[in-house]
């Protein structure tokens, strides 16, 4: 005890230990900072691995109608075959490959939904060439899951915003419409609530652009919650038709209905002449 208070006591004594300690921290830095570094570059190298994924698939799967470097084709007239990717985001991709109206293989007024070809049926796929495009020139991004939310969106106000935006078109139930030129509002039923949010944000062919401005992502959200309340309530008073609509519905009912009466006066008329021969 008496050495070491000695000692202490010496000039060099502080030095000694601010030398201890820094060497001290120098190794726990340095015991821990290669983890750090290697987390950081397995990173940077499994996005670039996704980057160069989604070039190659968009080289496979889109190039030959959109361009090598997404700028878009026309014929030889210089009519468009094709528009430009660049600016248009990966929300817009997300929304045409997962749909699968991308790649197209019979372009015409307006893609149908229909099952991926096999390479997008995989989501990984799908994310890496939506992220290629974004890396081309931004544009709109694919929305969080906490945005698409069914469960944290208002259905009465969604309802009112459906009806006001989106039912001239898609029918107050989400059926679908036909429009002019050959286009038609799609039906909703198998649209998910990150499709619907990607096709208000980005307004695919006929439909108008709901951007932040016009549609907040609180309204966006209430309007998916509607959608989805309203495709999953059953129909009590039987066959829906599809819900098309009162006016249809009404016709279908009064065709049906008078055909019965009509087939039943024919039947009886046609056997009453027998029964007086008799």
């Amino acid at each position: 005890m008496k050495r070491f208070t000695a000692w202490r006591r010496r000039p060099w004594a502080g030095y000694a230990v601010v030398l201890v300690a820094l060497a001290t921290t120098g190794v726990v830095y340095a015991g821990f900072s290669p983890k750090a570094d290697t987390a950081e570059a397995s990173n940077s190298a499994a996005a670039a691995q996704d980057m160069a994924n989604g070039k190659q698939l968009f080289n496979q799967n889109c190039s030959s109608c959109h361009g090598l470097n997404a700028q878009g084709t026309k014929d030889e007239k210089g009519r468009q075959i094709a528009p430009s990717l660049i600016g248009v985001g990966a929300a817009s991709v997300d929304f045409q490959v997962s749909t699968g109206r991308m790649p197209a293989m019979n372009p015409g007024a307006q893609m149908p939904r229909k099952k991926p070809v096999e390479v997008f049926r995989n989501p990984k796929n799908v994310a890496d060439v939506a992220a290629y495009v974004q890396s081309l020139g931004g544009g709109p991004t694919i929305p969080a899951p906490e945005q698409v939310d069914p469960e944290k969106g208002d259905v009465a106000l969604g309802g009112k915003l459906f009806r006001t935006n989106c039912a001239q078109c898609h029918n107050f139930a989400g059926s679908g419409g036909a429009l002019t030129g050959g286009k038609y509002a799609p039906p909703l039923d198998e649209s998910t609530p990150t499709q619907i949010y990607e096709a208000m944000l980005t307004g695919p062919y006929a439909m108008p652009l709901f951007n932040d401005t016009t549609l907040t992502p609180e309204a966006k959200r209430a309007i998916i919650a509607y959608v989805v309340q309203t495709r999953e309530e059953p129909n009590p008073g039987g066959n829906g038709l599809g819900r098309i609509g009162p006016v249809a519905e009404g016709i279908a009912g009064w065709t049906v209905g008078m055909g019965l009466l009509v087939l039943a006066a024919m039947w009886i008329t046609a056997r009453k002449p027998k029964k007086q021969h008799d």
